[in-house]
This record gives structure tokens, sequence and C-alpha cells, in this order.
């Protein structure tokens, strides 16, 4: 008796353009969130300064928050398993800040 498969495999061509693939340095992400939305800023700051640019926004469902969280959690540990443990400074964090939503920083 032969199974058959719903799900078929489909692939997915994604594209990137020159700009983008250049990439852009963020030193601070600031995460804000609704019922229906997580907001990431990605600013970028200097030391000593008191104000930074958000060099880029990307807003994702909360299902897609969490596939993203699950799918940087896999890769920071397999990055950890060939490089060995990613430390985190206890320096010095900047002050709180309120956007007036709700909020986590990271």
């Amino acid at each position: 008796m032969e199974e058959f498969n719903n799900h078929t495999e489909q692939k997915i061509d994604i594209g990137v353009s020159d700009a983008v693939a250049e990439g852009t340095y963020a030193n601070l992400a600031i995460i804000t969130h609704s019922n229906s939305e997580f907001i990431l800023d990605f600013v970028n700051i200097m030391p000593g300064m008191t104000k930074g640019n958000v060099k880029s926004r990307i807003i994702l469902t909360p299902q897609h928050a969490k596939r993203l969280l699950l799918a940087l959690q896999d890769n920071i540990q397999r990055f950890e398993s060939y490089n060995g443990e990613i430390r985190v400074d206890s320096g010095p964090a900047l002050p709180p800040l309120n956007f007036g939503g709700n909020q986590g920083q990271a």
C-alpha cells in the first residue's frame, strides 16, 4: 500500500540586493510589543553619546518572534559548541528606555 504525504516540499527562492547584503551595524536592540506584534529596533549608538539612530526596524507576529527566538537559540548553541562560550560582559548598561509600550530590552 502506498502512502502519500500531504505536505509537499516547496523551494523558496530568496534574493538579496547589494545594499542589504552589505549589512548594517547595530550595537543595541530595543524590543517592544503589543498583543499582536513584536517590534525589534536595531540601533547604532556611539559610546558616551545620548542619541542613537534606529538603523533597522523589524515587525513580527508573536508566532514569528517565537520562531526567531528558537532559531537564534539553536544557532548560538551550535556556534558555542564549535567556538566556545560567548561571554556577556556585565559592564555598564544603558538606562532603561521607555517608549510608552510594553518593552523588553536586549
